[in-house]
């Protein structure tokens, strides 16, 4: 359960949220001047982004923290508290955004849209250099981690026999590590494309003095937040429900257990997330009578299978002569 957070990584992300801090001060700092409710809304978009992006440096900065003896699995779950949090507020954020378009709509305001599209401009921009900024890792913030992986991939690819088992290792490892900055980086991504909507509206305002495109745009953009809010209120629940990680299949772990030297068979399987980059599991394996195969061997070879093929670090297995007793919660043994 150890982390690494890179200095680079950190650096990138106190740096997009200074920009992104920026770009939501001129927001809503122009959206009360030109009387824009696409550009409150869009605010609040961005609003999103910057709790995203301190949700994942706060998450980075706190899985480096050791466990004690109040959190023995340490402080990861402080993001997925977060994030519910974070997905509840946006959509009420979302649902006032609806409700002031609807007055808009009955009671149009005047907008000021030539300031309008200046300031939607010079937020898209912003928004394309903090993507540029966190993409940029992938090129050069990992440098010395990168170089230590592939030093241990060329390792771990004289041992295993199957070149198909070390792509898939290496492809859960560097999905792992990426999948804090990426998920911040789309809800960059996401903002500039709001930010589109909004300059969309300015020019028609300009060119055509139609201001019902402003709380029209304002109303997609809610629609953009509600959604952006639901799937985040989904993946937090579903993660404090302890449910199967999402990447990948309950049977295709169960199967892969199987196949390891000295396994009959696999019962009361259980993984789930403890965040949304660590995964943990638990399981009874009942031992082949006839393998010779050393019980402790066999549950090595299994953790390391489980970490290779899947990214699951932390597994907890209790060796068996013989399927034991089932439970209301287990998985029971096949017949």
């Amino acid at each position: 359960m150890r982390s690494h957070p890179s200095k680079s990584i950190e650096r990138r992300f106190l740096v997009s949220i200074a920009l992104t801090s920026f770009i939501l001060f001129v927001e809503v700092a122009g959206g009360w001047w030109t009387g824009s409710l696409a550009l409150l809304s869009d605010a609040a978009h961005v609003f999103l982004d910057i709790f995203a992006l301190g949700l994942s440096y706060a998450a980075l900065r706190l899985s480096s923290l050791p466990a004690d003896e109040d959190y023995t699995f340490g402080y990861h779950r402080f993001e997925v508290f977060a994030s519910l949090i974070n997905g509840i507020t946006l959509a009420l954020v979302s649902v006032g955004i609806f409700w002031e378009a609807y007055h808009r709509f009955l009671s149009p305001e005047p907008v000021k849209s030539v300031e309008l599209l200046a300031i939607a401009l010079l937020g898209l921009a912003a928004n394309l250099i903090v993507a540029f900024i966190l993409g940029g890792h992938h090129h050069d913030g990992h440098g010395d981690e990168q170089h230590e992986d592939h030093h241990n991939e060329h390792n771990e690819n004289r041992e295993h026999k199957e070149n198909s088992e070390d792509h898939e290792h290496h492809r859960h490892h560097h999905d792992a590590k990426d999948a804090n900055v990426q998920s911040a980086m789309y809800h960059v991504l996401g903002d500039a494309v709001s930010s589109l909507g909004v300059i969309a509206a300015a020019v028609i305002i300009w060119k055509t003095g139609w201001t019902l495109a402003d709380p029209l745009a304002g109303a997609l953009i809610g629609i953009i937040i509600i959604a952006g809010s639901g799937r985040v209120i989904k993946s937090s629940a579903h993660i404090m429900m302890e449910g199967t990680p999402t990447c990948f299949k309950l049977e295709d772990v169960e199967e892969n257990m199987r196949r390891s030297p000295g396994v009959a068979e696999v019962h009361d399987l259980h993984v789930w997330n403890l965040c949304s980059h660590h995964a943990l599991l638990s399981a009874h394996v009942v031992t082949d009578s006839k393998s010779r195969v050393p019980s402790q061997e066999i549950m090595m070879n299994l953790k390391a299978r489980l970490k290779d093929e899947f990214g699951i670090e932390h597994s907890t297995l209790q060796m068996e002569q013989e399927c034991c007793e089932k439970d209301a919660v287990c998985r029971s043994c096949k017949s």
